[in-house]
């Protein structure tokens, strides 16, 4: 007889039937025998809440779940993780607070195992539950929570535990991805490839979570407390979205050997001399030279590109979002605790969340954008009259700023005509007061585009 056949099944409430609820149903469903096989044990859904009782069970009858042992339905997730017999919850509601902080609260506070896909809730709460997990003697699971099936967080929490991380470099956003690679390989505007991407479901009816770089910069936040292990703060993450950028600065990028993508970038100082201990933060679209291997990738997938002391750069990619990629994530934080309940030290054993105990988190200074030092792409819109580029140039001297590549294409006398400007390395400070003052020339007929050009892979 297996240890599948003599262990206990591992018990497991599930809170919210929504795309990723319904999803990891469906998986432990249809690949059972090979998570119980991995687990030690079976894995059992024995207790679901979810808002409407008839789409639950009809949603769990088509995702084949056993019609003859059904979930215990409840309509209180809290009730439920107050009252169930279960050995641990995956709360997929979503939010940072409400309902799934209410959860996640009472389910550490029962000492049980906390898995979850809700990166919002652990960037604004992380640490607190954190420490309540330790209090408790359990653990949370959040494979799920950054960059869906990607197994980001177990690369950096545990594959890459002896390096130093330097940077980690992320497209962790898929509407967003898509968004600016049809815009370069379709030559569509913003609005009209938003239009689409919406009406493909890649994209919300309200969709400033993703492209205003909220969704990025919550993920960006756990995944610098992960590299670093920093308590997570959102409030010290830079963000700016992709609502300006226009198909001329993805035409423009290419035709200057680079992609624009939408990153999320935490880097350990900042190049060209900040403090040793510092930590720059940003949310940024950027341009990213084409030999790098995060600018090659298109549509809605994601990737992270970590670069540690002494293993180098690694690279990750797949699909970031989507009921399949992120049940498996859940599933595989579900399979570690299941197992880990089977020997000695049980989830006491478990990585803490950040990588590192609560009281051994650090709160390194944070570097202010202007202090960041490296090249730029600056797109100014201007008539073309004679002294448009010597009052340019006044402006880039004036500041310290030294000009590496002019692009402009013919055009017809008298249009307004793009100036595309790359720069050498310099502090983004300058690069603001060169805006500042090209903006004020008469010449001007549009607001300009600054850009961060990424250093080389």
């Amino acid at each position: 007889m297996s240890k599948n056949d003599t262990s206990p099944p591992f018990r497991i409430a599930l809170a919210g039937l929504g795309v990723v609820g319904g999803g990891v149903a469906k998986l432990l469903h249809r690949n059972r025998d090979l998570i119980a096989a991995r687990a030690g044990r079976a894995i059992v859904i024995t207790d679901i809440a979810a808002r409407d009782q008839a789409k639950a069970m009809g949603m769990l009858a088509e995702h084949s779940l056993d019609p003859s042992r059904p979930p215990r339905y409840w309509s209180d997730a809290t009730e439920m993780v107050a009252r169930a017999d279960i050995d641990g919850v995956i709360e997929v509601i979503g939010g940072a607070g409400g309902i799934a902080l209410a959860v996640a609260e009472q389910t550490l506070r029962r000492g049980l195992p906390f898995v979850t896909a809700n990166k919002a809730l652990l960037a604004t709460h992380g640490v607190a539950l954190a420490q309540l997990a330790e209090q408790h003697h359990t653990a949370i699971g959040c494979e799920a929570a950054v960059a869906g099936g990607i197994p980001i967080i177990k690369a950096l929490r545990e594959g890459l535990v002896a390096n130093r991380i330097t940077s980690v470099i992320g497209i962790l956003n898929g509407t967003c991805n898509y968004i600016l690679s049809a815009m370069r390989s379709r030559g569509i505007d913003f609005p009209e490839i938003l239009k689409e991407a919406q009406n493909l479901g890649y994209a919300e009816s309200d969709p400033s979570f993703d492209i205003d770089g909220t969704d990025s910069a919550h993920k960006l936040c756990l995944l610098a407390a992960m590299a670093f292990g920093m308590a997570p703060n959102l409030n010290a993450l830079a963000v700016e979205g992709i609502r300006n950028l226009t198909k001329l600065d993805c035409q423009y990028a290419e035709e200057l050997g680079f992609r624009l993508k939408l990153l999320g970038l935490a880097e350990r100082a900042a190049p060209g001399g900040a403090s040793d201990d510092g930590i720059s933060l940003r949310v940024l679209p950027a341009l990213v030279p084409e030999n790098m291997p995060i600018a090659s990738v298109d549509g809605v997938l994601n990737a992270v590109l970590v670069r540690g002391d002494e293993v180098g750069m690694s690279f990750y990619q797949g699909r970031g979002a989507g009921a399949e990629p992120t049940a498996s994530a859940v599933l595989s934080d579900v399979v570690d605790f299941a197992r880990l309940g089977l020997v000695n030290g049980g989830l006491e054993s478990a990585r803490p969340l950040f990588g590192v105990r609560v009281a051994e988190l650090n709160h390194p200074p944070i570097i202010p954008p202007q202090d960041y030092v490296g090249a730029w792409y600056l797109r100014l819109t201007v008539r073309d009259q004679p002294g448009v580029i010597a009052d340019i140039a006044s402006a880039l001297r004036d500041h310290g700023v030294s000009l590496e590549t002019v692009t402009q294409h013919r055009h017809h006398p008298g249009e307004s005509v793009p100036v595309v400007l790359t720069t050498h390395p310099c502090r983004e400070g300058q690069m603001r007061g060169v805006v500042t003052a090209v903006s004020a020339l008469p010449a001007m007929t549009a607001k300009p585009q600054l850009l961060r050009i990424l250093g080389d892979a």
